[in-house]
């Protein structure tokens, strides 16, 4: 194994080639990530509108195979369902799946044919390490088979992503400090890490992923108040240090999160106990993020003690940018700046339940889905794409735990 080993401002950085161990198939869940657990009781559905999680459609009979789906992952395992675009109704298809692995964090790959989920875990088959699920995705139905588990090569795996073209996995190990490229072959399996990353003692590794332009790479680390910042080679998978190799943030920030801009000249980063966006620009030619402005997420007079903030994501417009509240439940929402980046609060939209740990906007921009993890909800809203305001549908859908949702355009042809 060849080792590369990197000082950085923000902590050590030890990069490695990997090419020995097995694919794991069990161990016991993580205690390291920090993202406490709320309890559920199996998976139904509640609200104003009364939304089922049965299979079927309205009248009974099935939906069309065309319908998006919707991927939940968690502590008590993946669940997968139908989604009525109209007012977020969610229909139960399969789960749960690998409850035994805590998956819960999941990604799909650009074609809509693969779906991966890490496996919170700090031990798996004698490794101390967690572990990466891949899953075959049913074109008709949305289901999922497993194909293979491989090692993250780190304990307490939080986040991870496919690069833009679906030939590699990036995942954060939270617990370990660390990341890690793994492979996906050609039938979607997942092979050993071509690559690693380590961040310090500290580090708590957050978030993994590559630039629009799939050259170069960032790893949030929450405890040493850094973005790591690579170049990637899109061929190999292999990670270099770049120049500088770190955004380095004041002390307190505790970056988690971060999502592009879709005009790829900005970036936004969610601190997790500072309760802020920080607004970044980024040069794409050097693949260099700087901090330009940040914006609390919470209103006048609302405590940053009692809150962790948890999920961003950017309207597809490009208009508005939202962010979560756990601890004051909410999703604020800021419009964009569209010459600087920077945002303006537009006001804060409660999430009809606990602990809002993961949203996602559907493809169109206009439906937002909530992961309220202590309620044990998935809660609908309709985006307003003017104002980026946010109405609740009255669908709410009961899933045990929910850390992660996703919403899937059917694949192509």
């Amino acid at each position: 194994m060849q080792r590369k080993l990197f000082w950085l401002a923000a902590g050590l950085w030890l990069g490695c080639s990997n090419s020995g161990g097995g694919p794991p198939k069990g161990g016991a869940p993580s205690g390291t990530s920090g993202d406490s657990m709320g309890q559920g009781n199996g998976m139904g559905s509640s609200g104003a509108s009364g939304s089922s999680a049965s299979s079927g459609g309205a009248d009974g009979g099935p939906r069309p195979a065309s319908a998006p789906r919707v991927y939940v992952g968690g502590r008590k395992g993946i669940f997968v369902f139908r989604l009525d675009e109209a007012d977020g109704a969610l229909s139960a298809v399969q789960g749960p799946i690998d409850a035994e692995m805590n998956p819960t964090f999941l990604a799909v790959d650009p074609a809509r044919r693969r779906l991966f989920a890490v496996n919170e875990l700090d031990e798996v088959d004698g490794e101390m390490s967690g572990s990466v699920s891949a899953f075959r995705i049913g074109p008709e139905d949305g289901t999922l088979a497993l194909i293979n588990r491989a090692s993250s090569r780190g304990q307490g795996p939080a986040h991870l992503a496919t690069d833009r073209a679906g030939r590699f996995v990036l995942v954060a190990n939270y617990g370990g400090g660390t990341a890690a490229v793994l492979p996906v072959g050609q039938d979607g399996a997942l092979g050993q890490a071509v690559d690693e990353a380590a961040f310090g003692p500290r580090a708590l590794s957050h978030h993994a992923v590559t630039d629009p332009a799939n050259r170069f790479a960032f790893v949030t680390n929450l405890g040493s108040d850094a973005v790591a910042q690579f170049t990637f080679d899109a061929d190999t998978g292999t990670l270099e240090p770049n120049t500088p190799p770190t955004l380095a943030l004041p002390a307190g920030t505790t970056p988690r999160h971060l999502d592009f801009h879709p005009s790829g000249r900005f970036a936004y980063l969610i601190n997790e106990n500072a309760g802020s966006i920080t607004t970044l620009s980024y040069d794409p030619a050097r693949g260099a993020l700087s901090a330009v402005a940040t914006v609390s997420t919470l209103p006048d007079g609302a405590s940053a003690e009692e809150n962790a903030c948890a999920e961003v994501a950017v309207a597809p417009s490009g208009k508005f940018v939202y962010g979560s509240n756990r601890g004051h439940d909410s999703i604020a929402i800021f419009a964009v700046d569209p010459e600087r980046g920077t945002l303006t609060l537009v006001g804060h939209a409660p999430t009809q339940g606990r602990t809002p740990r993961h949203f996602q906007l559907s493809p169109t921009g206009k439906l937002l889905l909530v992961a309220n993890q202590r309620s044990s909800t998935i809660v609908a809203f309709h985006v307003d794409e003017a104002t980026g305001a946010l109405r609740p549908t009255g669908r709410v859908t009961e899933v045990p735990e929910p850390t992660y949702v996703g919403i899937v355009a059917s694949p192509g042809p």
